[in-house]
């Protein structure tokens, strides 16, 4: 018999500069510390892979994007084990966060509890029209949201409303969650992973400076959480990187040379 251990519950593959990140846990792509483990070295790979301009994350088929924890795994251990189990969880997302590659999460169903945290740590969501709905309902088990969902709702959302959707487990459309600002985009369901990877590759080379969008992403993401001052200091500093760049000489050339086209290298 193959034990969770075993199992791929995560895959990793890179198309034309796009690395796509897959949870895989039928029927709702649920997460166990297992799941976490390969998620966590999935978003390590994706760093050092030079290939990858950009990352996105879906869940497998059509239904679920990710319906969070594995209740039934939650039941069976204890609370010590459980702790851990959310510490790991948190690095994993932080590192996920942090990553200086923009980051895309492919809601193409369900995103509900740590689900939906798992897309909070994203930079960008979109989601798939009418596949499923969004929400921390953790109020229901007698928990809360303890994969960071508590601290980046009330960062995407005014403190009362974050409030109001966590204590109620208010679950909403896509639409009324990209009214509130939670989703950037909502694609139609006919060729919608298309259409994501056609957005994604958007970032990549030659199209964008994809090392200037990844430190963009650095400095909006390390910059929100000091003071004004630091975070001045972290983006002057992302931009001397910047100005050495390949990808900002060709940008400054066209520029002064009035070419529309822009051949960047991600260098």
């Amino acid at each position: 018999m193959t034990t969770t251990s075993e199992r791929t519950l995560v895959n990793y593959a890179v198309t034309d500069g796009v690395a796509v990140i897959e949870l895989s846990n039928a029927p709702a792509n649920t997460y166990s510390y297992e799941m976490m483990r390969q998620l966590d070295e999935a978003i390590l790979q994706a760093r050092f892979d030079e290939n990858a301009h950009v990352i996105v994350i879906r869940g497998a088929g059509e239904r679920f994007f990710c319906a969070g924890a594995e209740i039934s795994m939650l039941n069976s251990v204890s609370p010590t084990y459980k702790y851990y189990f959310c510490l790991h969880a948190n690095e994993t997302l932080t590192r996920l966060e942090q990553t200086p590659k923009l980051v895309i999460a492919a809601l193409n169903g369900h995103t509900v509890g740590g689900g939906l945290e798992i897309a909070l740590a994203c930079d960008i969501r979109i989601a798939r029209r009418g596949a499923g709905q969004v929400g921390l309902p953790e109020i229901n088990l007698g928990v809360l949201p303890g994969t960071g969902g508590t601290q980046r709702m009330a960062r995407a959302l005014p403190k009362n409303k974050a409030i109001e959707y966590m204590t109620e487990g208010k679950l909403m459309s896509f639409e009324e969650a990209q009214d509130l600002g939670l989703i950037n985009y909502i694609y139609d369901s006919e060729g919608y992973w298309e259409k994501v990877l056609e957005y994604a590759k958007t970032f990549c080379p030659p199209n964008k400076a994809s090392r200037t969008v990844g430190r963009i992403k650095r400095s909006v993401q390390s910059g929100s959480e000091v003071a004004f001052s630091e975070a001045l200091a972290i983006e002057r500093e992302l931009q001397q990187l910047c100005f050495q760049s390949d990808d900002a000489k060709e940008g400054i050339s066209a520029y002064i040379e009035k070419r529309k086209e822009r051949n960047f290298t991600g260098r």
